[in-house]
């Protein structure tokens, strides 16, 4: 706990650090208390279509009369729910194959390798539309493609820690005395993987976000009625003649979530490694 508190506090003492804490506990304030604060944010009323901001709607209202604030920040909501599930997920799948392929090494390893090269080779949103295609749309399909897009940046992180780990003395020492595999790799070997894939995942939060919002901009993500950043956006571009609010209210939400988690990862990484003048 002491650890992790002089790392906040090294992450608090840059300005980059500083402004994305802020804008990411903005986001998680405005997630998690707006739709209790909101109206519902299926309830359609007609007579209210874009109607403009007022005390009722603090963000106007859509196409249908649906209170933008409550459908904006149930939005945000999913999006967070979404990104934290695809990225934990990643670093599960990551660290299982990059530890096995560097520990037991041989054909184990060339086939992870491969497979990592596989699904890095095509460009993100190819890969998901072509398995949207096979599979289907829906937010579990979502999950499954983007943390499939994700797994391979965690395992080669995951893969080269213990690479450099397995000739440490005390792996060796270990090893001599009769350490099981299994023992060694959850003793060992993944508290000290673990620490490095954090650091990534807070940087990739952003990333997993932007690609759900494009993915249901593309209407192959999140399904109406349901609110994500990204169909608020599909559906303010289709009536931008009509209300630029719609529009304005996702677009600013996305980009302060993107821009709030990328500082915040920059900082946390500059923090967590001495070679970039971070945490000794």
């Amino acid at each position: 706990m002491q650890g992790i508190f002089i790392l906040f506090k090294a992450v608090w003492g840059r300005a980059a650090g500083r402004t994305g804490m802020v804008l990411v506990a903005a986001i998680l304030l405005f997630a998690l208390v707006g739709p209790l604060l909101g109206p519902d944010p299926m309830a359609i009323a007609i007579t209210e279509r874009f109607s403009g901001p007022s005390l009722q709607h603090p963000f106007g209202a859509d196409n249908l009369g649906r209170d933008l604030f409550a459908r904006t920040a149930a939005g945000t909501r999913l999006a967070l729910f979404i990104a934290l599930v695809i990225v934990s997920a990643s670093i599960v799948a990551g660290a299982i194959l990059g530890i096995l392929a560097a520990f037991l090494g041989g054909w184990v390893d060339r086939l992870v390798t491969i497979l990592f090269d596989v699904i890095s080779a095509f460009p993100a949103v190819i890969l998901a539309m072509g398995l949207f295609a096979l599979y289907g749309n829906g937010i579990s399909n979502l999950m499954i493609v983007v943390t499939l897009i994700f797994v391979p940046q965690f395992g080669r992180m995951a893969r080269a820690q213990t690479y450099a780990l397995r000739k440490q003395p005390f792996v060796d020492a270990e090893r001599i005395l009769g350490l099981p595999r299994h023992k060694m790799i959850l003793r060992h070997l993944l508290p000290n993987v673990i620490g490095p894939m954090i650091v990534l995942a807070s940087m990739n939060i952003s990333a997993a976000i932007t690609i759900e919002a494009g993915l249901s901009f593309l209407g192959l993500g999140v399904q109406p009625p349901q609110s994500s950043l990204g169909s608020l956006i599909k559906d303010g571009y289709v009536f931008l003649n009509q209300s630029y609010a719609p529009a304005i209210w996702s677009v600013l939400v996305l980009a302060i979530l993107t821009l709030g988690f990328t500082l915040f990862g920059e900082a946390l990484r500059h923090a967590s490694d001495p070679r970039m003048g971070g945490r000794k």
